[in-house]
């Protein structure tokens, strides 16, 4: 479950530097957006599938948001612009989350009861299994949407050359704002599955899982979205394995020192062969 979390968040990072070439560092808040949203309106009474999609819809609009003062107006600027546009995005929806909500990390409901499958020692939660199946079927979606619909080609072909889209009639200024809004989408599904499935946020919670979702997408290769759900299930599951054999204070150093390992082996990732996640 831990593992598709990452591999959400890889892929909304992959989607944006595999299309439009810059690292949107906003995400980390759009999963935490997604988490305080759901928890905000748990706590005031409603349900969770209402809260889970009202969760989406404000990860999606704040992600357009970000599209228009950090790509729109600023993408004939030079390339660092963008990228530290969105970074500074992501300070301020942190900001604003603890001026309405405070910096106290903060328990969400237990919606789901103790539904757990026990198979000799081990513990399946029923909850996770769902979500984890969710994030998959999520996953799947998108990459059909890309290969197999009108709109997806278009993505593909800003991947491949944004002047080559413009000659051969693709309305960027229609197709960008498109990739924002699914990154916001797969950053607050993100927020959500995390906030319901571990029952806790906080306004910094996006900053540890962004830095574990560009590891993702870097384990996986860069630009590839089944990448970059690899590389998320591999990061999850070392974590997991950690804990459980070294304790909790080896993660980082068993999550990052498997990256190194990885990255000195096969520089480009596990599937670096794909030159973007559009094509992948």
């Amino acid at each position: 479950m831990l593992g598709s979390i990452y591999a959400i968040v890889g892929v909304a990072l992959t989607l944006s530097i595999g299309v439009l070439k810059f690292l949107n560092f906003s995400i980390p808040g759009l999963f935490m957006i997604g988490g305080m949203t759901t928890w905000v309106l748990i706590r005031h009474g409603a349900p969770w599938p209402i809260a889970a999609l009202s969760a989406l819809a404000v990860g999606a609009a704040a992600s357009l948001v970000v599209e228009r003062f950090t790509w729109r107006w600023m993408r004939t600027a030079q390339e660092f612009v963008p990228l530290v546009s969105s970074m500074a995005f992501l300070i301020l929806f942190e900001n604003l989350a603890v001026a309405f909500w405070g910096s106290e990390l903060q328990s969400v409901p237990q919606l789901f009861g103790t539904s757990d499958w026990r198979i000799a020692n081990l513990v399946i939660s029923i909850p996770q299994l769902v979500g984890l199946l969710c994030s998959v079927a999520m996953i799947w979606g998108l990459s059909a949407f890309l290969t197999r619909t009108r709109l997806g080609r278009g993505l593909r072909t800003i991947a491949e050359d944004s002047n080559t889209a413009l000659l051969l009639g693709v309305d960027v200024n229609r197709i960008v704002p498109l990739v924002f809004v699914i990154s916001g989408l797969f950053a607050a599904l993100a927020g959500v599955l995390f906030a319901l499935n571990y029952r806790q946020v906080h306004p910094f919670m996006g900053e540890a899982l962004g830095l574990k979702g560009i590891s993702a997408m870097v384990v996986g290769g860069m630009g590839n979205i089944w990448g970059a759900i690899v590389g998320g299930l591999i990061i999850g599951l070392a974590e997991a394995f950690s804990i459980r054999y070294f304790g909790a204070d080896f993660v980082d150093i068993s999550v990052y020192g498997l990256l190194l390992l990885i990255l000195i082996v096969r520089p480009t990732g596990l599937f670096g062969d794909a030159r973007t996640g559009a094509r992948a």
